[in-house]
């Protein structure tokens, strides 16, 4: 992706890519709740805290940047967005952003929180 398009995607708001994550889970028969549990994992993020990022509609630049603590594992997140294998992302606001696809995807795909989030 090119300056252009990665700043044009950190410019949405975490507010209108919420409801997006959950859903694609729920219509997979997985719930909200293990979407934030998700993203707790990677972001740090307490329920009280992701319902402060959407209330103040941050952009999702901000969102991460805000972030308690990014998980040390989340480097050993694999797979491919969008044709490009997240683990060469050179962004790492862009990775960030991938990260959390992918680990949303994977719970959509029907498999068990215990594979989606490394350890």
């Amino acid at each position: 992706m090119d300056n252009k398009s990665n700043n044009r995607v950190f410019g949405y708001t975490f507010a209108s890519i919420y409801p997006l994550y959950i859903q694609k889970a729920e219509r997979k028969n997985r719930t909200k709740e293990e979407v934030d549990q998700i993203i707790s994992w990677l972001t740090g993020y307490n329920q009280e805290g992701l319902q402060q990022q959407i209330k103040k509609g941050n952009d999702l630049k901000t969102f991460f940047a805000q972030a308690p603590a990014i998980n040390p594992n989340s480097s050993l997140i694999k797979g491919v967005v969008c044709g490009v294998r997240v683990e060469e992302i050179e962004d790492p606001l862009m990775q960030k952003i991938r990260y959390l696809d992918i680990l949303v995807d994977k719970l959509a795909k029907g498999k068990a929180m215990e594979k989606i989030l490394p350890q």
